[in-house]
């Protein structure tokens, strides 16, 4: 498995995702900075990346249209991005088991 974190979240959490899930990225190493959620998907989709986001937009595509690709929504408000990378560090089984099962289209990612 494979992340693709959203331009909503720090570049920074790639080194935390890349031992956790190799082949992760962050929409910036892939020029997609300010692209819209369509390309963004389309490319998620062809490229087997699972979407990591805060806010709702691929929540709401994922739920319409189903999967691949498959949404990790991280749901924490306003955290800083060492919250964020230690909730991904823990939560890295239930994220895996979610994305192995390939069941449902959207994980929400509580502390």
């Amino acid at each position: 498995m494979k992340a693709l974190l959203d331009q909503n979240l720090s570049f920074r959490l790639i080194e935390v995702l890349v031992p956790l899930f190799p082949g992760s990225l962050h929409v910036r190493d892939l020029g997609l900075i300010g692209d819209d959620d369509e390309r963004i998907w389309a490319i998620a989709k062809k490229e087997g990346f699972v979407i990591f986001t805060k806010d709702n937009d691929f929540l709401a595509r994922a739920l319409v249209r189903g999967h691949p690709p498959q949404v990790v929504q991280i749901c924490v408000g306003n955290a800083s991005t060492r919250q964020i990378a230690n909730l991904l560090g823990e939560k890295a089984d239930e994220i895996e088991r979610f994305v192995t099962e390939n069941k449902e289209s959207v994980f929400l990612l509580r502390p």
